[in-house]
């Protein structure tokens, strides 16, 4: 009892635990599943093809490694659930969970949730625009999450967990305008979704890189096999 204690503080230190941006169903995700922050690292391996995503610590690349392919961010609350969507479609080629939108350079995961570096999570996709559209992408996106709710998603508050849609290019941009026009039809109340051009994209710590396909907080992975349409535990 004594050493689960010690483990708790050190993840959860008691000043963060009574914070309003503490969420204790994420929180207890990574308890079980003994996972201790350690802070950014330095360009995490990607699990889909096993080659490093950037040389710049903590930072993804500004562009992909190939001509003909293109980058897309989004973000829908806990990066988790939301990376394993868009590991699913065919022609997502490469994912990584990060922090975007922020104040500060290469932040921790506890910085994000203090609140107050205004960082978002968000998912950085690698796709083939021969293969898969980046209106099917922002498919995926809509039907992944809830963008009515500002600053949540399910029992997870917070300004990290906002809805938002990150464009690389004008044609990203006018896209996602009128999907999200057109998505406002299926709701009573207004999206809250933000669409803002796309900044520097920092790296989560490599636990939560695929964190479900992992294991997740009970070690069971859940497929991230293309088209597979198996319900997504959020928390593994």
């Amino acid at each position: 009892l004594r050493h689960a204690h010690i483990l708790v503080v050190a993840i959860f230190p008691s000043s963060a635990l009574t914070a309003p941006h503490r969420f204790p169903y994420k929180a207890q995700a990574m308890v079980k599943a003994n996972i201790v922050p350690v802070g950014p690292v330095v360009a995490p391996a990607d699990v889909l093809n096993g080659s490093p995503l950037t040389p710049i610590p903590g930072k993804m690349q500004d562009t992909p490694q190939s001509t003909k392919t293109q980058l897309a961010q989004f973000a829908a609350g806990c990066f988790w659930s939301v990376e394993l969507a868009f590991q699913r479609v065919p022609g997502v080629l490469r994912t990584a969970v990060g922090y975007t939108q922020g104040r500060t350079k290469n932040p921790s995961y506890d910085e994000v949730c203090s609140g107050e570096t205004n960082h978002v999570e968000a998912v950085l996709v690698e796709y083939d625009p021969a293969a898969v559209s980046y209106s099917h992408l922002l498919e995926t996106f809509w039907k992944k999450h809830d963008p009515t709710t500002p600053n949540a998603q399910g029992n997870d508050h917070g300004s990290q967990y906002r809805s938002g849609i990150y464009f690389y290019s004008s044609e990203q941009q006018a896209a996602a305008q009128a999907s999200k026009k057109a998505r406002q039809n299926s709701y009573n109340r207004p999206i809250v979704t933000e669409i803002l051009p796309a900044t520097d994209f920092y790296y989560a710590e490599d636990y939560h890189q695929q964190y479900l396909e992992k294991g997740g907080r009970n070690g069971r992975k859940q497929s991230a096999k293309k088209m597979c349409n198996d319900p997504i535990r959020c928390y593994g």
